[in-house]
């Protein structure tokens, strides 16, 4: 009896410490886990953020922004082609369209090959309604300007809106996407990160800070680029090569940001 009662004792404490030891493992995975997603990009609700900047968690709805985007660049390149005075503008127009219309072309052979339809994107929250209704009064305010005027407000505009879709491209570089994508996004990161640079330029050249000089925007999209170098394995440091090379904008130009 006593070796018996010996018996059932020696099974209860194996089976207790199994559990214990099982219920560790999981909890070191879980504190494992949700260090690698602090350490990317925290996911909530859906969302991948990443310094500020959210996208979409699901891979649809990413890539109807990604293509609400190219076609809203290639409309803005379309006006400075017909609105703008200097014929640097004109040429960063041209070179909006034919880049956004590559770019599109990417994104909606992939999501025809994945079977993804793509609409028109609905604000995720009350952030994304306001970005897209600043959007709209942006293009609105660009549509009745002409000459230097139109000039100096799209160049404005162009280097914040190319911060921000860096930013969500940071963003959307942190979530588990398909490798089919992967190179995708690099490219179209390598093609903002050259238009914003080339628009900051000619902001300095031709906007209304040109004798002065335009500070301040450069050194934030310095240190996007540094983040997008660390997440992607080398996107900016291609980015910056091309941007190094190909501006033909200002071939002589030696800004850094």
């Amino acid at each position: 009896m006593k070796s018996t009662i010996q018996g059932f004792l020696l099974a209860g404490s194996l089976v207790l410490g199994g559990a214990a030891l099982a219920q560790s493992n999981t909890q070191s995975g879980m504190q494992g886990q949700a260090a690698t997603t602090a350490g990317k990009g925290a996911s909530k609700g859906g969302m991948v953020e990443h310094q500020g900047f959210k996208v979409p968690a699901d891979e649809r709805a990413m890539l109807e922004r990604l293509h609400h985007v190219n076609q809203e660049e290639i409309q803005i390149g379309k006006l400075a082609q017909q609105n703008g005075q200097s014929q640097d503008v004109k040429s960063y127009g041209d070179m909006l369209v034919k880049d956004h219309t590559t770019a599109d072309q990417q994104i909606m052979a992939y999501a025809q090959k994945k079977g993804l339809k793509l609409a028109e994107p609905k604000p995720m929250d009350e952030v994304e309604r306001k970005a897209m209704a600043a959007e709209k009064a942006s293009m609105e305010k660009l549509q009745v300007l002409k000459g230097m005027p139109f000039d100096s407000c799209f160049l404005a505009n162009m280097v914040g809106d190319h911060d921000e879709v860096l930013g969500k491209l940071m963003a959307g570089q942190q979530a588990q996407v398909d490798p089919a994508l992967t190179p995708v996004l690099q490219q179209i990161t390598q093609s903002v990160t050259q238009h914003r640079q080339q628009a900051y330029t000619l902001l300095g050249r031709i906007g209304p800070g040109a004798s002065t000089g335009v500070g301040g925007a450069g050194d934030m999209n310095q240190g996007m680029q540094h983040d997008m170098g660390k997440g992607t394995g080398g996107a900016s440091d291609m980015g910056q090569g091309k941007t190094g090379s190909g501006n033909t904008m200002d071939p002589g130009s030696k800004t850094k940001y």
